[in-house]
């Protein structure tokens, strides 16, 4: 007698899995042809600053100015400028009226400490958040 030998028929197994493979592909999601994506309209022109708006501007010659105050100290001596944002803040809290945004105008050629040095003191202000303005770099 000799012995049987039982082997493993693959064949139907690769058979559902073809058919499988098949079923899949049509069902799948087709493939994206195009993207909708909406466009950003164009931004309005920049015109006069909301009167609320801080802006701190330093000068060529480190001197410091809030809007349009001039004689708000400079880089190395910025209380003045403090004082004035201090005074500013309290004034607003009075008036129901809480905004302490800052925002920082300092030529490009300005070394970066010392724009540190100027944030440095309108933190000690109580100011919150500071900004960095960059419109117009291009001129500077």
């Amino acid at each position: 007698m000799t012995e049987y030998k039982p082997e493993i028929n693959v064949t139907p197994l690769i058979d559902v899995l073809l058919v499988l493979l098949i079923i899949f592909m049509i069902i799948g999601p087709p493939k994206a042809t195009d993207f909708k994506a909406a466009l950003p309209r164009e931004a309005a022109k920049p015109g006069d600053p909301h009167p609320q708006t801080l802006t701190v501007s330093i000068s060529s010659d480190y001197s410091l100015k809030l809007n349009n105050e001039s004689n708000l100290g400079s880089i190395s001596e910025p209380q003045s400028l403090t004082d004035k944002l201090k005074s500013t803040f309290s004034d607003r809290a009075s008036n129901l009226v809480n905004e302490k945004t800052v925002f920082i105008e300092a030529p490009k050629r300005l070394p970066y400490g010392e724009v540190v040095k100027v944030i440095d003191a309108i933190k000690m202000s109580g100011a919150t958040p500071i900004s960095l303005k960059i419109d117009g770099l291009n001129n500077q």
